[in-house]
């Protein structure tokens, strides 16, 4: 006999169904209502109800207007966040799992089938990714920026590298990746005096590619899907360390690390 209990999060007295958790993932995911009706198989007036019933029983509001068309809010994302931070903390035989970025998503996927590693990969910016890890959910987290190291003192710090940005300038109002080392970039410009302005921000790669704004991107990233784009500054400039933060040693984290230093990160 198999017996499970599924909880659901329950927003202000609202109970969220499986489905609904479903579009707001595909939201994410895809960026964009129109391209997570295509995944799911639904139609663009289907996914919106969806929504709109979540936001008039809870009262939040879950999509936010942006030049591409729409995106989740703060408050939808952390409502993913903390459902999928449940789920682990309450899931039977729970596997070695790492929490990276989508900037280091491609090596880490790599590095656990060099490894022969069976574990499960969660990929969030370094804040949520720092989260999975002091709640117990992850074994290791893969930072971007080094600030948030100064938060992690009570944690190993295994440092497997170095990645260049690239940085588009396509005039002064700038798009902002969620993922990689942002801050970098930006105190770059502020260095250089260089006047700018941030309009938006995207978690979509290719909607920031093709946002027409200037952006910093890691040039790892892009290499890994094929993608070239003419730097406005020598990406050396915009250096930053990739660093493994470990919450317990074990043979798992340490092939994965081996397997990671043989891809000869910068």
């Amino acid at each position: 006999m198999d017996i499970k209990v599924e909880s659901f999060p329950v927003v202000n007295g609202y109970q969220l169904t499986q489905r609904q958790l479903e579009v707001l993932k595909a939201i994410r995911s895809e960026g964009s209502k129109n391209a997570a009706a295509k995944k799911l198989g639904l139609s663009v007036p289907v996914v919106h109800n969806y929504i709109k019933a979540i936001e008039e029983a809870s009262g939040v509001q879950l999509l936010e207007s942006v030049p591409t068309g729409s995106r989740l809010t703060e408050d939808a994302l952390r409502i993913l966040d903390v459902t999928e931070m449940h789920r682990r903390r309450n899931s039977d035989g729970r596997r070695f799992t790492v929490a990276c970025s989508p900037v280091t998503e491609e090596l880490i996927m790599s590095a656990f089938t060099a490894a022969k590693i069976k574990g499960d990969i969660v990929v969030g910016d370094d804040t949520f990714n720092i989260r999975m890890l002091r709640s117990g959910m992850a074994e290791m987290i893969i930072v971007d920026d080094p600030v948030y190291l100064f938060d992690l003192e009570d944690y190993q710090w295994v440092e497997i590298g170095h990645m260049d940005m690239i940085h588009v300038d396509n005039g002064p109002k700038y798009a902002r990746y969620s993922y990689g080392a942002q801050r970098i970039a930006y105190d770059y410009l502020d260095m250089t005096g260089k006047e700018y302005e941030i309009v938006s921000e995207y978690r979509s790669l290719n909607d920031l590619l093709s946002s027409g704004k200037s952006f910093f991107v890691d040039e790892f990233l892009l290499m890994r899907k094929g993608i070239k784009v003419q730097s406005s500054t020598d990406p050396s400039m915009l250096r930053h360390s990739i660093t493994a933060v470990l919450r317990k040693e074990t043979k798992c984290g340490d092939r994965l690390l081996r397997a990671i230093r043989r891809k000869n990160l910068i």
